[in-house]
């Protein structure tokens, strides 16, 4: 297949980026994030999550967040959610997207929701009708589509299925997650290939860690494969709270270097993306985690001598 002529970045850095941080993160400073990715032209802002602060404390002023940035038209702000009472705060702060999260595996399922695979999806059946009612769409996560931290390699099968049954419940849209960065091109292109098979490439989108330094190879095969919707997060951040070893999400910096020298068009200002990124390693006090923003950054400091 021939490549995506434009692709649509999905910012997941405020939430999936920031959920594993240990220190406190300031809610001015992910406010700041959120409002200088915009700016940098990202126009899908993953900006929290309304899950038991007691699992994941880091995103404990997600309503905070919400209230507090300065909304810009044709930009999406959405929010994880677990459940009916997630989605319910969500709503109250006005967020205009959904996306709830299912497992491939049990074991992960268990750890990371006590719960199976069904019983997940049976959860949700409320929480998807009132959000048909109120017309707010939902997007649906599934994670460990490659392999699992504690069962292994996940089946083919079992992905399409639980995919299937995301989209029959309202989710517009699948992301596909490589939770712990073990997937390698080929693998991923059996897995999308599988799923096109039933379901249309427009409804998929990826979300590769970059554990083993394979997040970009992965991500290049699923364009090749005709997918054209990639998750991301600035500076590389995050991880997995379940999932122990698992690095961040790839750095949104380097996918739109990565779409640049393939002609892509992403709408996305690779410089203001940058100092986004610089601007939040500040804040937690590491460097950033993006190749591209490192080499870029590195370029700006000798060019200055």
């Amino acid at each position: 297949m021939t490549l995506p002529k434009k692709v649509r970045i999905v910012e997941v850095g405020p939430r999936d980026g920031l959920q594993n941080e240990k220190r406190v993160i300031p809610t001015a400073a992910k406010i700041l994030l959120i409002e200088q990715l915009v700016d940098a032209g990202l126009t899908y802002i993953e900006a929290g999550s309304f899950v038991n602060p007691k699992w994941v404390p880091q995103m404990a002023d997600s309503a905070e967040v919400f209230t507090g940035i300065s909304r810009k038209p044709h930009v999406t702000y959405a929010a994880l959610i677990p459940n009916l009472q997630g989605y319910e705060k969500a709503i109250s702060v006005s967020a205009n997207e959904v996306a709830i999260f299912a497992a491939a595996s049990e074991a992960f399922s268990q750890k990371n929701i006590n719960c199976s695979i069904n019983e997940s999806l049976q959860r949700f059946e409320i929480l998807m009708a009132a959000a048909q009612t109120q017309k707010i769409p939902v997007r649906g996560y599934i994670s460990c589509v490659v392999c699992c931290p504690y069962s292994g390699a996940v089946n083919v099968k079992t992905v399409a299925t639980i995919a299937k049954e995301l989209l029959a419940m309202g989710c517009y849209e699948i992301s596909l997650g490589d939770t712990i960065g073990v997937g390698t091109a080929g693998p991923v292109k059996n897995l999308v290939e599988t799923l096109a098979q039933d379901i249309p490439l427009e409804k998929l989108a990826v979300h590769m860690h970059d554990t083993y330094g394979q997040a970009l190879t992965n991500i290049y095969a699923a364009l090749e494969m005709g997918v054209s919707v990639v998750d991301s997060s600035v500076a590389g951040l995050g991880g997995c709270p379940y999932a122990a070893g698992a690095s961040g999400n790839v750095a949104t910096e380097d996918l739109v270097y990565l779409l640049n020298g393939l002609g892509i068009e992403h709408g996305v200002n690779l410089q203001k993306l940058i100092i986004a990124g610089n601007n939040i390693c500040q804040t937690l006090g590491k460097t950033t985690g993006s190749k591209a923003a490192q080499a870029l950054n590195r370029h700006c400091s000798d060019s200055s001598i």
